[in-house]
């Protein structure tokens, strides 16, 4: 029952929050700060917690520079 009332609130979340929370999960599972994949983005280092908390409405330039700097394709910051 927890899941699938946890997938159902996942499925119905906004998309700049879910993209957030992708790019969490994978800075964290790459055991870097925010700070740091800012820097590797090259991106405003205060930007990234409000990319992350789904304030932001990302171009598609910053989210190819996202993808470089975690090392992974642009389709996998998508990937539900």
């Amino acid at each position: 029952m927890f899941y699938s009332l946890h997938f159902a609130t996942f499925v119905n979340m906004d998309v700049k929050l879910k993209f957030g929370l992708k790019i969490r999960e994978l800075r964290k599972l790459k055991g870097i700060s925010q700070e740091k994949l800012a820097n590797l983005a090259e991106i405003d280092r205060t930007y990234l917690p409000t990319i992350e908390k789904g304030e932001r409405n990302v171009s598609i330039v910053v989210i190819e520079k996202l993808a470089n700097a975690l090392g992974v394709k642009i389709k996998d910051l998508f990937d539900e």
